[in-house]
């Protein structure tokens, strides 16, 4: 696990300071996934793997002044780069595990994920620790700007029956975990996956 953990760290250090210039247009696209969540005024959500926080400012916005914002990341070299660019402004930073999370039981309303789920090392038990952290009824967005195909192309990959966010693969995983499918998207433009803990 630590190996893993220092491979990931390892591979967004060396782009944190980059990161926003090389997708620069991402900003409507996050915050329109963002809107699937259903956030209320006052409520309480999670960013898990929130990178440079480009989502945090469209979750500030979803739950107002009297919500709570979190903005979890294992790369200290992202939440720099987070709070350099001011979106500390629109929620708390922390630097954790989204696998092993600093947080109570049942404490958020909903999750926010935006390219989570490939670089978890164990994604069952890492969905399962953000259905720890939801209450029942509480929501999941696993979000990509781009979709599957998209993605697999821009690393020269081709895309297989194997892929982890291949709604056949995905909606039985995420029920092992304590959620369920509610909705899949993929399309060229994005990618949305948001199920709802079931108890």
């Amino acid at each position: 696990m630590a190996d893993d953990h220092t491979h990931v760290q390892d591979f967004f250090t060396a782009r944190a300071a980059a990161w926003d210039t090389r997708f620069p247009d991402d900003g409507p696209a996050f915050a329109l996934a963002v809107s699937a969540l259903g956030l209320r005024a006052g409520d309480t959500v999670l960013d898990a793997g929130c990178g440079t926080g480009r989502a945090l400012p469209a979750l500030r916005a979803a739950v107002g002044p009297r919500g709570t914002v979190v903005g979890a990341d294992l790369t200290a070299a992202m939440l720099e780069s987070a709070a350099r660019a001011g979106r500390g402004r629109s929620g708390v930073l922390l630097q954790a595990d989204a696998a092993r999370l600093p947080l109570r039981a049942r404490a958020l309303d909903a999750v926010f994920a935006a390219g989570l789920i490939s670089h978890l090392p164990q994604p069952g038990p890492g969905l399962a620790e953000l259905a720890r952290v939801v209450r029942p009824g509480g929501l999941l967005a696993l979000f990509h700007p781009i979709g599957r195909a998209a993605l697999a192309a821009r690393h020269g990959r081709t895309l297989t029956d194997g892929d982890l966010r291949a709604e056949p693969n995905l909606r039985p995983l995420l029920a092992r975990s304590g959620w369920r499918l509610a909705s899949y998207t993929d399309e060229e433009t994005r990618f949305l996956a948001v199920a709802e803990r079931t108890h």
